[in-house]
């Protein structure tokens, strides 16, 4: 690990200009790519103390050894250089966005003689216009059957072209009328490329000119009584109306834009691109990538727009581009857009309007493309023994952990205080088997000693299980449920307890084992900031890479654990707040009812005291403070719980509930 200190730059060495810059490895290897209005500031911010980076930055820091840095003229200069070396250095701390599927396209390649319509999937050739990309290379060929009708281009390969030139026969498509035959020369090269422009250019949205003078040349052939002509063009015309019909209009003005929208969680991104051409969805796509740099949604988003239009031949630009964040040197990017289509670029964020509708639209998709990679990457079963194994080997365990038990803490400043324990069992969540905790002992920001009671408490419970029903049967235990009709499944022991946090928070539960004799289960503790897992008495963490699939598995394990918690803090926060006897006192809402229970510490205090005290909490007037007394007073305490077989009076020992 090195120290950023031993190869920073000295002040004067930077200069203050648009550029773009490089950090390197030991070994010489280009590790992150960014750019920068102004080097020398963008860089002053890599070396500051590593307490104050964000946890992803601090690790590229000191794993570079060295920096430096190239000028140009502009920022979109910059904008184009940054996407070039990203694209031939392939950096790890650089975001790299990765298709979720190979798109099929519907190309027309105006670099032949003879242009050809066909399906395309990969890289994009020069000279070759493309139309989507759509879900399904079917669709294209429908489309295409219909379209081949008004406009009878050329579909077969060079082979099969080669062939009907040489034997002087065109092919069937040539008899039915859905080609025009160019390769025996019914067409000359310039007709048929007349031809393949007006497919492209109908394809690309302009469908309304070239429809109405289809209908105008079909009345004035039915004036001239040739019906048959006139019958063939309103044909025509049915074909292309059915082939618009398989895009919805989704934007009444015709406007040729493209959407992004982007779904995403602390690890992972999704983003899903419409296109939308004429008014209508032409094309969909998508990408899911691995937050590796600290980059928020604005950063996301001109990554996808490098991604999207870097290798895009201008033509496939539109007028709009909507995002959901606009990039942080959003002129640079719009001028750059601008630049590759040849005219300008729009590039804002939709507010009203139809626009903002279908924004949210494709903002809904790449939320369930996000949930939809997580849940594949999830359900394999090869990918979670993998994971399984990986977990087993990084922590030194003598088998993979098929149980593993993940416990998070959560209040609110101290304050109900709750705790969550998840289940996963062959790398699969077991819902029925998640517990929550309520903390009553103590109150306050003290999550180390939170979890050493609640690991006592669920272990304390296995221990007591195990003597009744001595070793563990799942037989036994399904058959012999407990007081709330639930299986007795506390008496299953995990192989691995999972803590969300540090080094504290793993000593607390080692300690909590240690104290109830139980040494046969491994503990481990997975910190947010930098995604480390900490084993017990060790100094150092484990680093697992980022690809890991057992690092992925311990995520979703301590991410599903923390969810489950927070949600069970709100209800309870929720609850409190609803039930509360200051729900009587008119005029004082719920930010100073919040007010009055922190500054107390609860509604008990609150009764005790006097009108003084009340007014000394913020934005307390005498009037409200007299009322809460008058509504605490009138308010009679909640009548304790009786058991009503025995008649005593139940306590509440702060147990676990599910």
């Amino acid at each position: 690990m090195a120290d950023p200190s031993s190869y920073r730059p000295k002040p004067g060495q930077i200069p203050d200009s648009p550029g773009v810059y490089k950090f390197r490895d030991e070994h010489r290897r280009v590790i992150y790519v960014g750019k920068a209005k102004s080097l020398r500031q963008r860089l002053a911010n890599y070396f500051q103390p590593l307490t104050s980076l964000h946890p992803r930055t601090a690790t590229m820091v000191t794993t570079a050894a060295s920096v430096e840095w190239t000028v140009v003229s502009t920022e979109v200069e910059a904008l184009q250089l940054e996407y070039s070396w990203i694209k031939e250095y392939d950096p790890r701390f650089n975001v790299k966005y990765r298709d979720d599927k190979s798109y099929p396209y519907l190309a027309v390649t105006m670099n032949e003689e003879f242009p050809r319509v066909q399906v395309l999937r990969g890289h994009k050739k020069k000279g070759v216009r493309y139309f989507g990309p759509y879900a399904h290379a079917w669709a294209i060929r429908e489309t295409v059957d219909l379209m081949l009708r008004v406009f009878p281009v050329r579909t077969c390969s060079a082979g099969v072209f080669r062939n009907a030139a040489s034997a002087g026969r065109p092919c069937l498509l040539g008899y039915i009328g859905k080609c025009s035959a160019p390769c025996v020369g019914r067409v000359t090269p310039e007709e048929h490329r007349e031809l393949a422009e007006e497919f492209s250019d109908f394809m690309a949205g302009r469908t309304g000119t070239y429809i109405r003078r289809l209908e105008k040349q079909m009345m004035l052939a039915a004036e001239d009584m040739e019906y048959e002509k006139a019958a063939r063009l309103r044909d025509d015309i049915e074909a292309l109306r059915r082939a618009m019909e398989k895009s919805a209009v989704v934007l009444a003005d015709a406007t040729d834009a493209d959407l992004i929208a982007l779904a995403e969680d602390e690890l992972e991104a999704a983003v899903q691109i419409f296109h939308v051409r004429g008014g209508r969805v032409r094309g969909q796509r998508g990408w899911v990538t691995d937050k590796v740099e600290a980059v928020d949604t604005a950063g996301l988003v001109e990554h996808a727009i490098q991604q999207l239009y870097g290798e895009e031949s201008g033509d496939t630009v539109p007028k709009e581009v909507l995002v959901p964040a606009l990039p942080e040197d959003a002129g640079a990017v719009t001028a750059w857009l601008s630049g590759r289509r040849g005219a300008n670029v729009s590039l804002r964020i939709p507010q009203r309007g139809d626009k903002k509708d279908l924004m949210e639209t494709v903002a809904r998709n790449a939320q369930q493309a996000l949930v939809l990679h997580k849940t594949k990457r999830a359900s394999d079963l090869t990918t979670r023994s993998r994971a399984l194994e990986e977990i087993a080997e990084a922590l030194d365990l003598e088998s993979a952990p098929l149980r593993i038990e993940c416990f998070d803490i959560s209040h609110l400043q101290g304050e109900d205080v709750v705790a969550s324990m998840v289940v996963f069992e062959d790398g699969l969540p077991r819902k029925s088997e998640y517990r929550r905790f309520q903390i009553k002992g103590f109150e306050g920001q003290d999550d180390v000693r939170s979890m050493h009671e609640v690991i006592g408490r669920r272990f304390r419970r296995y221990l007591a299980e195990k003597e009744k029903t001595g070793e563990w049967d799942p037989e036994g235990v399904v058959e012999d449920p407990d007081e709330a009709g639930r299986p007795k499944r506390f008496a299953y022991p995990p192989q691995l307890v999972v803590v969300d946090g540090g080094q504290p928070q793993v000593a607390a539960a080692r300690r909590a084992l240690d104290e109830l004799g139980i040494s046969d289960i491994a503990v481990c503790g997975l910190a947010k900031r930098l995604e480390e897992v900490w084993l017990p008495g060790d100094d150092d963490p484990v680093v697992l890479p980022r690809s890991s699939e057992g690092l992925y598995l311990l995520q979703r394990v301590r991410d599903t654990a923390h969810d489950f918690a927070i949600r069970y803090q709100r209800s309870k926060r929720a609850k409190r707040i609803r039930t509360s006897p200051l729900d009587a006192v008119p005029g004082l809402g719920d930010t100073r009812k919040q007010a009055l229970i922190k500054h107390f510490g609860s509604v008990k205090r609150l009764r005790q005291a006097t009108i003084e005290q009340i007014c000394e909490v913020p934005g307390m007037g005498r009037k409200t403070a007299e009322a809460v007394v008058v509504a605490l007073a009138q308010a009679a305490p909640a009548a304790p719980a009786v058991n009503t077989a025995t008649g005593e009076i139940m306590e509440d020992d702060g147990g676990g509930t599910a």
